[in-house]
């Protein structure tokens, strides 16, 4: 018991000093814009605006993703019907165009695979996993499947992706913050760090279980399971038209 209280306390303090990192970055970054243009009043303003656009979206983005990981880890939400596969549609739906931009084909299938939980934070965990399968893909001809289906009692989300072999070690340390595999570095949509951190955070808060595995031909699976609720058509299972989209946040870790 005390080790893993020990190891409890190691985490958190390597998180408060990372995250302390990257919020300061985008600070510095801003600092260090705004003194360039003091010095140099002729300067563009159009293009510094810009610039600090950019950096301010980023700690936005930041802070918000940090929010997020403290929510769920407090489990302050209240548990409804939710269908995997309708949050897999909308997910795809949302991010289609930004897939199409980098050149990566989606497939869905999947029967209806009902949980309880929190349609916000799940669909959030969804958008999470497909934008990191579009990010860390190959650079042409790239392909996601996300399929949906109940087993063994469990709602099973699977997130299939092509992209560059990985080791064991980097596949065990994709879901702690800040992390983002070995040889991988941020492009212009990777988030911040904390993709997969928020993911292994809503999966916990629910009480499921998250796998990643390698694939051999490079890429990544990674499979959520949650427990299923009763294939009940009387539910009332909320539409994603009602709900607002997901954002993708952070990118894959």
């Amino acid at each position: 018991m005390l080790a893993r209280v020990e190891a409890q306390v190691a985490e958190q303090q390597r998180f408060a000093a990372n995250a302390s990192h990257e919020l300061r970055t985008p600070l510095a970054v801003t600092r260090t814009l705004l003194d360039v243009a003091q010095q140099d009043p002729d300067r563009d303003g159009a293009e510094l605006v810009e610039r600090l656009s950019v950096v301010n979206a980023r700690a936005i983005e930041l802070t918000e993703a940090l929010l997020l990981l403290s929510r769920t880890d407090q489990r302050s939400f209240a548990r409804e019907p939710v269908d995997l596969s309708l949050l897999a549609e909308e997910a795809t739906e949302t991010l289609l165009p930004f897939a199409e931009k980098r050149g990566v084909t989606i497939q869905i299938a999947g029967a209806v695979a009902l949980t309880m939980g929190s349609p916000t934070l799940l669909l959030q965990l969804t958008t999470n996993l497909l934008h990191n399968a579009i990010v860390h893909n190959l650079p042409d001809h790239g392909s996601v499947q996300v399929t949906t289906a109940v087993e063994d009692g469990s709602a099973r989300l699977t997130v299939v992706n092509t992209g560059a072999e990985l080791g064991p070690e980097p596949v065990r340390t994709l879901t702690e913050p800040f992390q983002r595999g070995a040889q991988r570095v941020r492009s212009d949509g990777g988030g911040v760090g904390l993709g997969l951190a928020i993911v292994a955070s809503i999966v916990r808060a629910h009480d499921g279980t998250l796998t990643l595995t390698r694939r051999s031909s490079g890429g990544l699976v990674v499979t959520v399971g949650l427990s299923a609720a009763p294939q009940d058509h009387n539910l009332p299972v909320r539409s994603p038209a009602v709900r607002e989209p997901a954002r993708p946040m952070s990118g894959q870790e």
